[in-house]
């Protein structure tokens, strides 16, 4: 488990814990037991009963994310966002007569899925990052919690759907800043094509897929140049008047040339916003393997993924990512009402001064200082919550005479609320340290 690895480290934490007030033993015993406490034989989630193992990684702040389901308060700007984008596209984009919305919205997806959903239908490579524990939220060897609504993509496509957009909460092990939370939220769209459907029906309709050419840097070796090209110029055409509903028809936009596993050719759109290029989404054109090994033989298509934090920040205004989780009236009730079609500029409730502190701990034998950060994060953010604005690794030292590896962390701590005083957040600070100053 994260914190028993962590916990010995902290173990040794250059701080007195026999300095701490009776007051915050206390409340650090009780929530000891919350960090030592075993694992859950078996995790219950969206209806779902999943046993766990040893890989199992949850923190206690992870699994309050998972219950909160901030996309569907309709006071939240990101309800706002997402419902202004479904109202785009439904209106835009319908099926032929103009009866019904082309596009089906899935937001009702179970949030744990199985690694060949979440990596190998997505032809993540073996050793990739992403796979790591410290990067990934494990419930056992064979599941973990979505990193990002692409994982949907296999068994929607598997039903039979040709054209949908995936939206919901996603989850990743990360860094602790303004822009960075453990949960953020996504929309993926998809859309797949017959010949007819690319080229309109014809005598002589062009080809989606070519014989024996090889891959470049243009197009995948299976498909045709003119089949690449329609679909590219479909794909784009969607997403820069999808820009244009959210940043204003007048809105610069430039194409950049990108990678990823699961699209070729890929690429990001930027958009140019309040004096700065804005990087708002990735797309491409879907690696047909992935359309194979979910039965579509006879379609090609393109996908693309949004971060709705990341536009509604800009969008709305809002400084921090933690705001989208609070439930300050000051906050909510500048979004209560309105319509996804608003427009809204957050205005800053107080701007309270930071606190700092800084925290230095041993590594226990074997572990090596890659491995720890993400432990590092998670076991702050769960003691500190909503309190932690930024957690940085500041100095790795290691003393190879004696065996001994050392790292610094500064944690900033800010409110929206109310100023911070050294006493309270010496508070969260001593509780941390008294949870850890016996090694498991």
């Amino acid at each position: 488990m994260l914190s028993r690895r962590l916990l010995r480290g902290f173990g040794i934490l250059k701080y007195e814990a026999r300095f701490l007030s009776t007051a915050v033993k206390k409340e650090a015993e009780n929530e000891k037991v919350v960090f030592e406490k075993k694992r859950p034989e078996v995790f219950e989630l969206d209806g779902r009963k999943h046993k766990t193992d040893d890989v199992w990684n949850l923190s206690p702040a992870v699994r309050h994310l998972l219950n909160r389901r901030i996309l569907r308060e309709q006071s939240n700007p990101l309800n706002l966002l997402k419902q202004r984008i479904i109202n785009y596209v439904h209106q835009t984009y319908r099926k032929a007569g103009n009866r019904s919305p082309l596009f089906t919205i899935c937001e009702n997806e179970p949030r744990i899925v199985t690694n060949f959903q979440n990596f190998d239908s997505l032809l993540t490579p073996e050793n990739h990052v992403s796979r790591r524990p410290s990067d990934t939220y494990y419930i056992n060897s064979n599941e973990c919690l979505r990193a990002h609504t692409s994982a949907h993509q296999h068994s929607l496509m598997k039903q039979g759907l040709d054209a949908f957009l995936v939206i919901g909460d996603v989850y990743r092990r990360d860094e602790v800043d303004r822009t960075h939370y453990p949960c953020f939220h996504q929309i993926e769209g998809v859309r797949l094509y017959s010949k007819d459907e690319l080229f309109g029906k014809s005598e002589n309709p062009a080809e989606i897929f070519s014989k024996n050419e090889e891959r470049n840097k243009e197009k995948q070796g299976v498909h045709t140049y003119d089949a690449v090209r329609v679909a590219e110029i479909q794909l784009k055409e969607f997403l820069e008047n999808l820009c244009d509903e959210l940043f204003g028809k007048d809105c610069q936009k430039r194409w950049i040339d990108a990678y990823f596993p699961f699209t070729h050719p890929s690429f990001e759109l930027e958009v140019f916003y309040n004096g700065q290029w804005l990087e708002v989404l990735g797309c491409g054109i879907m690696e047909q393997e992935i359309l194979e090994s979910a039965g579509v033989r006879d379609k090609i298509g393109w996908a693309f993924g949004i971060g709705l934090e990341r536009i509604a920040m800009v969008l709305y205004g809002i400084p921090d990512i933690r705001l989208f989780w609070s439930k300050d009236s000051g906050f909510v009730s500048q979004f209560a009402g309105k319509t996804p079609e608003d427009e809204v500029k957050y205005k800053e409730i107080s701007a309270h001064p930071q606190v700092i502190f800084d925290v230095s701990f041993f590594l226990p034998e074997n572990v090596q200082f890659n491995d720890m950060t993400s432990d590092v994060y998670d076991v702050i953010r769960t003691i500190g919550g909503e309190l932690v604005e930024q957690v940085k690794l500041t100095d790795e030292f290691e003393n190879k005479k004696k065996g001994k590896k050392s790292q610094t962390y500064r944690i900033v701590y800010r409110s929206h609320e109310k100023a911070l005083t050294k006493d309270e957040v010496n508070f969260y600070y001593g509780r941390m340290i008294t949870i850890s100053s016996t090694p498991c």
